[in-house]
């Protein structure tokens, strides 16, 4: 929200300074985001007047221009078409930095001819992006006037931004009634003109849709000029980023950011009949906005339509076929209550932008809509001219009041501010209540430009933020116990065991977006019309992406281009896949690129491979509490993983719990890497719910008997997964077998010539840590024959003589 310290003094009658103003503002809760003063970004500008101008010798489209300006007369040159003898416009003097182009002016020979300064258009000195030509000021512009003060700039401009809960400071009146009620001056209350009615119309309006519109006034004004506003409003404008249209288009912007209350006006012999329908729009109509777009609209929203079809989108637009132009004679002022749901989830299905929108979706005065048609018709008069008909009132404003008693002593309670309760009283008057003393304390009733107070929480909020918060004293909240319960949920817990394995085996963390191209998203199989963005932030951003991988290895391109060759990077988060957005996974992902060893005569370098990913993987299934052990091992992956290189982690058949393995050579080659390339996918959200235990922690269960090893060869089909070795091992004795691994693996063709065709030999070791006795070598011999049996049984392979 902009406005200007004369617009705010238009409506508080102050004394106080900008900084005071400042402070106001920020104490009670408006934050003030910026403060422009342009009066020192345009003081070297200033008015000149071009005495002649002739044709450069050497450019056809330049002219040479001699210029008064309050230092003498200087020579130009200048590529305007405008340009010419007579005109007053801004000159820049040699030495002046341009805030439009970013340049430092200096004396420049363009083309044989000196130039000395520079004839300024708006967008060299941000007055809007206009670029054609110079600007033209009226003729009795003086030579030598800052141009600040010319163009109507010398005015400070606030920037503050608006809490969604605050619709009543979307208008400059109620910024004033806030610093008012802080003592930073006194709130002059609107003027509201009675109107006279010269003639009647014979304009009709009919609600259709009363619960989307419970209240439209239409009011017909006849032979107005629609000419240029004046300087004042136009130069009120100009400053909060606004472009001066017309008197009419002018009016209903000052009404929009003075009080908050969006308008709009028709022209009335453009449109269609003699009734204006207030209605839900029929599916597949179409309008023809006023931002030059065609709108399809779809059944549910608001549209307000005359005999031809819709002329406009309550709360949100007007149409183009009904807008008001220089030749405009007769007029009719709109003046309605717009649902804010309705408003919001139509803006948001259309994809527009509008001050409209962004007030009635956030509740406007419902009682203010009377008076400000009379300010707007009053303006439209004293502006354009013309004769008011008597206004055309359907429906009415909705009932909204509301009582809410604050006890006493509740605001010490609450805050700790101990106040008297008649300042506690003046404080809620001073900002529009209804205040009534009672026995058990102040009985208030909201005023109607306030939605957002629903109780007497928010009455002690108000008393608040108006006392100022640096005034509520810091007060200890007493522990109610010593030790804290757990606050976090199961998925939030994981979360942070999966990026602690992550970061421990080396892994960088990523933060990126959960958007990605379009081409990679059907890479990693996503890409349906229904996860589309509407408005991307980019092309770059266009999809909601199915799976992290995709945006990590956009990162791994860009750490690549800046001569990174070994990096390793994950991120957990969520991933998209289905019907909705809403239909979203926790996904802890990662990947992995280059030599796994740094380069040195001591050790070993290997590129990074699927064993690599799959140990990443297993490393955050441990951590999140799965149970490693039970896990079986796949040779299936989805289609973005090498083939015969990657694999998937399953609890039991059908439960995959995690994927891995090197990127498919296709998918590098598509998205511009270079490998190797290994990553994984971890679904969070997948694994199962751990079961609750008395205790925080499982008990430290130590041995300090030494662990026996033993070796075992199988012969077994070529088919036949290591996994499946490992696992029938395993479930030999789960008490004394700590841990098997596979060391060993013969095959090919020398093996087959051994073995027999398609046949090969897995070695294995296995751990045996005894725990109550040391084992005896009947003890041994006896766990290896059930080793032996499990595996032979489960494999259907023999042990290697």
């Amino acid at each position: 929200m902009k406005f200007t310290l004369g617009w705010l003094k238009d409506h508080l009658d102050t004394d106080a300074g900008i900084d005071d103003l400042v402070h106001g503002l920020i104490g009670g809760g408006l934050e003030v985001e910026s403060l422009t003063d342009r009066r020192q970004t345009l003081a070297p500008f200033s008015i000149a007047h071009v005495r002649a101008t002739r044709r450069h010798p050497n450019a056809e489209r330049l002219q040479v221009c001699d210029v008064e300006t309050e230092a003498g007369l200087v020579q130009v040159v200048c590529g305007a078409a405008n340009a010419r003898a007579g005109i007053k416009a801004v000159f820049a003097p040699i030495g002046t930095h341009i805030p439009g182009t970013g340049l430092n002016l200096k004396k420049v020979n363009i083309r044989g001819v000196e130039s000395n300064g520079m004839l300024c258009s708006e967008r060299e000195i941000e007055l809007s992006n206009e670029h054609d030509g110079i600007i033209e000021l009226a003729d009795d512009s003086p030579v030598g006037t800052p141009a600040a003060v010319a163009l109507g700039l010398d005015d400070p401009v606030f920037d503050i931004a608006i809490t969604p809960n605050r619709p009543d400071a979307l208008g400059v009146h109620g910024i004033a009634r806030d610093l008012a009620a802080k003592g930073l001056g006194t709130l002059k209350p609107p003027t509201i003109p009675k109107i006279a009615a010269a003639r009647t119309s014979q304009l009709n309006v009919a609600l259709e849709t009363p619960q989307a519109c419970p209240l439209f006034i239409a009011w017909p004004v006849c032979r107005v000029k629609n000419r240029p506003s004046p300087v004042w409003l136009q130069n009120w404008l100009r400053a909060v980023g606004l472009r001066p249209i017309s008197a009419l288009v002018d009016i209903t912007n000052y009404m929009t950011l003075t009080y908050g209350r969006p308008l709009h006006v028709f022209d009335a012999d453009r449109l269609a009949g003699e009734t204006l329908t207030v209605r839900s729009a029929h599916r597949g109509e179409t309008l023809d906005a006023l931002d030059g777009h065609n709108y399809t609209l779809k059944s549910g929203m608001t549209v307000i339509a005359d005999a031809s079809g819709a002329v406009g989108l309550g709360g949100i637009i007007g149409g183009e076929t009904s807008a008001c132009g220089p030749q405009t004679v007769n007029v009719v002022l709109e003046v309605a209550l717009f649902d804010p749901v309705r408003t919001a989830r139509t803006g948001r299905l259309l994809n527009i932008q509008s001050d409209a929108r962004y007030r009635f979706e956030r509740g406007v005065d419902p009682h203010f809509a009377e008076p400000a048609a009379q300010i707007a018709v009053n303006m439209i008069v004293e502006l354009c001219g013309g004769e008011p008909c008597a206004p055309i009132i359907a429906g009415q404003p909705p009932n909204i009041s509301r009582h809410y008693t604050l006890r006493k002593g509740r605001v010490c309670e609450l805050t700790g501010l101990d106040l008297p309760s008649k300042r506690e009283q003046d404080i809620l008057q001073s900002l529009g209540f209804e205040v009534n003393e009672t026995a058990s304390g102040l009985d208030c009733v909201a005023p109607s430009w306030r939605p957002d107070i629903h109780g007497e929480a928010d009455l002690v909020e108000e008393i608040c933020r108006i006392v100022g918060l640096d005034a509520v004293p810091s007060t200890p909240i007493p522990r109610v116990s010593a030790v804290a319960r757990p606050v976090l949920t199961l998925s939030q817990r994981r979360v942070r065991q999966a990026r602690q394995a992550l970061a421990a085996r080396g892994l960088d963390e990523a933060v990126a977006w959960s958007f990605a191209p379009a081409r990679a998203a059907e890479l990693f199989g996503g890409g349906e019309p229904q996860l589309k963005l509407i408005n991307p932030i980019s092309a770059e951003r266009s999809d909601m992406r199915p799976s992290i991988l995709a945006t990590l290895m956009a990162e791994v391109r860009r750490n690549m281009a800046r001569g990174l060759e070994e990096v390793g990077l994950f991120e957990i988060g969520p991933v998209y896949k289905g019907d909705r957005p809403e239909d979203q996974t926790l996904h802890a992902s990662g990947v992995r690129r280059g030599m796994t060893a740094p380069r040195h005569w001591a050790g070993d370098r290997r590129g990074v491979d699927a064993f690599d990913a799959k140990a990443d993987a297993l490393a955050v299934l441990e951590a999140c509490g799965a149970p490693v052990d039970a896990l079986q091992t796949t040779a299936k992956a989805p289609e973005w993983f090498h083939p015969g290189r990657s694999g998937t982690l399953c609890l039991g058949p059908k439960i995959p719990l995690a994927r891995f393995g090197e990127i498919h050579p296709r998918i590098l080659a598509e998205l511009d890497v270079n490998g190797p390339l290994a990553g994984f996918e971890v679904m969070i959200d997948s694994l199962p719910q751990t079961r609750a235990q008395g205790k925080a922690r499982p008990p430290l269960e130590l041995c300090d008997l030494m662990a026996i090893k033993r070796d075992f060869a199988f012969i077994l089909e070529q088919s036949v997964e290591s996994g499946q070795v490992v696992k029938a091992a395993r479930a030999a004795d789960r008490q004394l077998i700590s841990a098997v691994s596979v060391f060993d693996l013969f095959e090919g063709a020398q093996a087959a010539a051994i073995f027999g065709p398609c046949k090969k030999s897995l070695a294995i070791e296995v751990t045996l840590q005894p725990r109550e006795r040391t084992l005896r070598e009947e003890d041994i011999e006896a766990v290896s024959r059930r080793i032996i049996a499990k595996v032979e049984k489960a494999t259907g392979g023999k042990l290697r003589c």
